[in-house]
């Protein structure tokens, strides 16, 4: 049996936030105590994981069209998921606004991930994701 969104998600697994100045952005981070868990290269920036006491922010080097023109703002939340499969099909299913086709990975971590993205009524992303294992 399918596990629904609220069975699946177990916790906040990011914030992210876009910058334009990745050394400035993970300096004032750092000085907060975040300490940089991940670096990677995606397919046109540069992205680092930051955490402290469990709360990650994903921050990445954009362009303004990728912020939507304002960077520094916060980009997304992502949940975490154990079975990514489900989520997106019950997702699909619902009257939630799907805004990938299909669910996407990257070459994060030592496995990937795999994520993908629903908008809410206020354009706000929420991201699930998945950390393969």
């Amino acid at each position: 049996m399918l596990k629904t969104i609220e069975e699946n998600a177990t916790g906040l697994q990011h914030v992210g936030i876009p910058t334009r100045d990745m050394d400035a952005t993970t300096k004032f981070w750092e000085l907060l105590g975040f300490k940089v868990t991940g670096e990677f290269q995606n397919l046109t920036s540069k992205v680092k994981f930051l955490e402290f006491k469990g709360l990650v922010i994903e921050t990445w080097e954009a362009r303004a069209e990728q912020a939507n023109g304002v960077v520094g703002a916060i980009n997304h939340i992502s949940l975490n998921v154990e079975h990514i499969e489900d989520i997106f099909a019950e997702c699909q299913k619902s009257t939630l606004n799907v805004v990938n086709d299909s669910i996407q990975e990257r070459p994060f971590w030592d496995k990937g991930i795999k994520f993908f993205n629903v908008e809410g009524p206020n354009h706000e992303i929420v991201e699930f994701c998945q950390i393969n294992q």
